[in-house]
């Protein structure tokens, strides 16, 4: 599973001599800071633990502070094994990178064993500080939404709570109770993501546009929308630049992202109409009156629900790796998702029921492009339980 491996990867890292400032990012609710702290506890090296969250207004006076606290702990410690410096929530700290990146080289020259780990709710906030002044001194490490393995082992989930409450641990424990689940999902996470998190990455003119461009992503998911249609169904939507940048802070922040279509021209996937999908389907299902139990008779809605599960399985175990999760279509013909490593490609279809179904889609992509498998999810093909198991390395043997 995801976590284990996590844990294991992070305790490697962090055992080895010191290189690089290793940086956890990932959404709200994914467990950055429960899986450093069990790290901590176990690899057997004195660290020092601090979130920006903790206080009431941070700055870089505020960093160097807990940076000059690690250093007075690892000096007057063990030496051997170096001291870890663990920083919580760090895109709250204005201009976070460039002191990091005066205290990370300071150390350097002075020759201190002080590993750095640090950690932030909004991938694209981290990632740009990274990027921005810390080149060739990090290594990021992707923390995804949990996976169906991981919440069922944690929850005891069945596949189809899996797939309408999601994979947000924080509100597993509240299911019994749909509306607590619901304003819990909304209030906590979404509305928090939003205010907090996008808008900490960037400036946001319309904030009121970007909110409603999640709530119709979010009814839209599975779907091929063009930005010129959602234009017409928002208010105040100024123009497709401005949605695009929305829909990307939105896939920064882990709620919802856009697939490319799948063309064997570079420009040309760039350049398509995006499907919708979001990358938790507690998103979708916090948003409707339809509960669990009747949700499972509507074949439309259910459907919807199946195939963004296994959407956003394949988009959160394969971020940051070698294979693009892509659709494509061609007038009414519609492969739900392509798999493309290199120049090898999967096609892949979900069926929700087991009823006599035709595959035009997939007929017309096999005949159009040399895919190396034609996969079938639900309808008789793969179980759907058993694909939501699928690690990385089981998706990348896909491949062979």
């Amino acid at each position: 599973m995801f976590k284990r491996y996590a844990y294991k990867k992070i305790i490697d890292r962090l055992k080895e001599p010191r290189r690089f400032i290793q940086a956890l990012s990932g959404p709200r609710q994914v467990g950055k800071t429960t899986l450093i702290q069990q790290v901590m506890d176990d690899i057997g090296i004195p660290g020092h633990y601090v979130s920006a969250d903790a206080v009431s207004a941070t700055s870089s006076v505020w960093l160097q502070q807990q940076w000059e606290t690690a250093r007075i702990k690892h000096k007057s410690g063990p030496h051997k094994k170096g001291f870890i410096l663990v920083i919580d929530e760090i895109q709250k700290i204005p201009a976070w990178s460039e002191t990091v990146k005066l205290l990370w080289d300071r150390d350097t020259a002075n020759r201190l064993n002080i590993k750095v780990v640090l950690l932030g709710s909004a991938p694209l906030l981290v990632q740009k500080g990274l990027t921005e002044s810390l080149a060739g001194r990090f290594e990021l490490f992707r923390i995804p939404h949990w996976s169906y393995s991981e919440i069922k082992e944690a929850f005891g989930f069945s596949p189809e709570q899996f797939i309408y409450f999601g994979g947000y641990p924080g509100a597993a424990g509240l299911i019994k109770d749909e509306n607590r689940w619901r304003y819990y999902i909304r209030d906590s996470l979404i509305e928090t993501t939003i205010s907090k998190d996008i808008f900490m990455m960037t400036r946001v003119d319309k904030p009121a546009l970007l909110r409603n461009l999640f709530e119709l992503g979010c009814s839209y998911s599975g779907q091929i929308v063009s930005l010129n249609k959602m234009l017409g169904q928002l208010h105040d939507a100024g123009n497709v630049t401005t949605l695009s940048h929305y829909l990307n802070l939105l896939s920064g922040a882990g709620m919802i992202t856009g697939l490319q279509k799948y063309s064997p021209k570079k420009i040309a996937e760039k350049a398509s109409i995006p499907k919708l999908q979001v990358l938790n389907t507690a998103l979708i299902s916090a948003q409707i009156d339809t509960v669990f139990k009747k949700s499972r008779l509507d074949g439309e809605l259910w459907g919807r629900l199946v195939e963004s599960a296994i959407g956003a399985h394949l988009v959160n175990i394969t971020q940051g790796t070698n294979i693009a999760v892509l659709y494509w279509r061609d007038r009414n013909r519609e492969v739900d998702f392509i798999l493309k490593k290199g120049k090898a490609l999967i096609a892949l279809e979900v069926k929700s029921g087991r009823a006599k179904i035709s595959l035009p889609g997939m007929e017309a992509f096999s005949k159009k492009f040399r895919a190396n498998k034609l996969l079938l999810v639900g309808g008789g093909g793969i179980e759907i339980d058993e694909f939501l198991s699928m690690d990385f390395e089981q998706i990348e043997e896909l491949f062979s």
